[in-house]
């Protein structure tokens, strides 16, 4: 093996072992909830820094894919609340919590099963269509600005209990949103605009 073959070798082992320290680091970072739903997968192909999707209500692995290539131009605060924060995100899902359109799926859910026992074809398509109407109401509601300032919260919550100052957390995220929108050389978008504007009104409060 050539000389340029093994130092491309140690490289390689270097950065896989680097990635490897990194991810148990945050694994140790997450809450007790987060452990346990949630994984992180490194994933070099993916153009964003960090990527969550919403899951499903029969899902019970969360994955957090992270492109570490990108993930180490960020500073450690700033990558600290940001998988605080995307395990807060996959952690505050609530299918099943007993509001109005959690009662409109299950009970569509139901009835839907009702009618498919009895033939009832008409019964299918109204039940059916209560359910996915529910269920999309749903998912907008965790899709919502609102719910996005709430998982801010709850991130810097969690880290407050990880030694950080509420102030040095909510700065740090802050910048984590700002650096990630230019590491992947694009501007911010409407929701991460106003989740900055309420961090920094956030901030102003607690100093007041």
């Amino acid at each position: 093996m050539s000389e340029s073959s093994l130092e491309s070798s140690a490289a390689s082992t270097t950065s896989v072992s680097e990635f490897g320290a990194e991810i148990n680091r945050l694994v140790e970072l997450m809450p007790a909830s987060g452990r346990m739903y949630c994984k992180i997968i490194s994933d070099p192909n993916q153009p964003t820094v960090i990527f969550t999707r919403l899951p499903r209500p029969d899902q019970d692995s969360r994955p957090i894919r992270i492109n570490f290539d990108l993930w180490q131009k960020l500073s450690l605060p700033q990558r600290d609340l940001l998988l605080l924060r995307a395990a807060s995100r996959l952690t505050s899902i609530q299918w099943f919590k007993p509001e109005l359109y959690q009662g409109l799926a299950a009970a569509g859910a139901a009835f839907t099963l009702l009618e498919v026992l009895l033939g009832n074809a008409a019964g299918i398509v109204t039940f059916s269509g209560l359910t996915t109407l529910a269920v999309a109401q749903i998912w907008r509601k965790n899709r919502s600005s609102e719910a996005e300032m709430i998982v801010d919260e709850k991130a810097i919550q969690v880290a407050q209990r990880r030694g950080y100052k509420k102030a040095e957390a909510t700065e740090a995220l802050i910048a984590a949103i700002e650096a990630v929108a230019e590491i992947e050389q694009r501007s911010l978008s409407v929701t991460e605009l106003l989740r900055c504007q309420n961090l920094r009104a956030t901030a102003t409060d607690s100093v007041l």
